[in-house]
């Protein structure tokens, strides 16, 4: 396969983001979002999806952290779309289960072309390291949208918020992971009866 690697910039009036991503990387990860705990969260997706992740980020971090996470979100999935590219010879689903202690998610993808979310994560307190954790939801939404696949995340149990979120995103880097391997049986074939994704 040719090497899948993209970057992005996405500038507003409110944010300006720039998102490099290698899918065929060593899961290092160079992140400044200007928010230490989804920083955190998105080093666990390079580190278990194998991605070299870059991401740079300013935002109106003075009104609140929605228009960062919501915009590095969306560049992220648009990045993300073209490394992967036309989608031959490539599994196209993926799924993982990850535990941390009493916390145990589910997540589960199709690169089908077809944006979509569903997602099911109750967060025992609003804040983990300072982090709203209802923006998790618009940081995937927007990730969903632009990457242009079906996502489904499923926290099954926990209690401490931070092993929820950890989950979370350990298992969408693994779930990337997989749907993005290359099938040696179906090398070059697009993985859909209609002929493109």
């Amino acid at each position: 396969m040719n090497q899948r690697q993209a970057e992005q910039q996405r500038d507003t009036l409110e944010t300006q983001v720039f998102v490099a991503l290698n899918l065929d990387g060593e899961g290092r990860a160079d992140l400044h979002t200007g928010l230490p705990f989804l920083d955190h969260m998105l080093q666990q997706v390079a580190r278990h999806g194998l991605f070299d992740l870059q991401i740079r980020a300013q935002g109106d971090l003075e009104i609140d952290a929605h228009h960062s996470v919501e915009d590095i979100g969306i560049t992220l999935g648009q990045t993300f779309a073209l490394a992967v590219g036309d989608k031959a010879g490539i599994l196209r689903y993926g799924h993982a289960y990850v535990p941390l202690d009493e916390a145990l998610s589910r997540v589960v993808v199709d690169l089908s072309g077809r944006p979509g979310l569903v997602y099911a994560v109750d967060f025992p307190r609003a804040q983990v390291g300072g982090f709203d954790v209802d923006l998790f939801y618009e940081f995937f939404q927007g990730f969903a949208n632009h990457a242009q696949l079906t996502l489904h995340i499923d926290n099954l149990r926990g209690r401490n918020a931070h092993h929820i979120a950890e989950t979370v995103f350990k298992a969408c880097g693994r779930a990337l992971r997989v749907a993005v391997t290359p099938d040696a049986r179906g090398a070059g074939v697009v993985p859909s009866t209609k002929g493109c994704l």
